[in-house]
């Protein structure tokens, strides 16, 4: 027997205020001046897959509505809770304050690799993702609680932002449901 593909009408997916109602993952994605509009509607497309808790926006970067973001955003921008703040240094210290662990996303000395890392159980996660060009800004990797590099094999020094949230979160949420 060969396998079908499913309509998207089997999927039993729930509508936008099921979303907004179901339990979420313990997830906070902040993009610290993310350029790319497209990237950004990814990261809100991943949050809508895995029930994300809430996506940041800080900096330069966009904030829906704009039609690049909805374009690969396909309308999670209405689902999942977001919000911009103009300073991904007080959002951080902000957010540190109100107990949530704080990791940045970067190559930096005494990183963690991302399998290695280990998720505390009822803990809510911060995972910050930065610039296209010159990654999370110093300061933010500084203030962090953690910085958590993907590891990487080929000729290559860097991944897509969206890819690199895909990734992360795919871990994040694993590791969340086993513990």
């Amino acid at each position: 027997m060969k396998n079908r593909k499913l309509k998207n009408s089997e999927l039993d997916r729930v509508d936008v205020d099921g979303f907004k109602a179901a339990k979420k993952t313990p997830l906070i994605i902040v993009l610290d001046n993310i350029r790319s509009l497209n990237n950004i509607g990814s990261v809100f497309r991943t949050s809508d897959a895995f029930l994300i808790e809430k996506v940041y926006l800080c900096g330069i970067t966009a904030t829906p509505p704009h039609k690049d973001i909805q374009k690969t955003a396909l309308g999670a921008t209405e689902s999942v809770a977001w919000e911009y703040v103009e300073s991904t240094e007080v959002l951080i210290a902000s957010l540190k304050n109100d107990g949530v662990t704080v990791c940045a996303i970067e190559q930096a000395e005494q990183s963690v690799s991302l399998e290695n890392y280990q998720v505390i159980p009822d803990t809510t996660y911060a995972i910050v993702f930065g610039n296209e060009v010159k990654g999370v800004q110093q300061a933010i990797v500084t203030a962090s609680d953690a910085v958590i590099e993907i590891p990487q094999f080929g000729t290559k020094h860097s991944l897509n932002i969206a890819v690199s949230v895909g990734v992360v979160i795919w871990d994040f949420f694993k590791k969340l449901q086993l513990s």
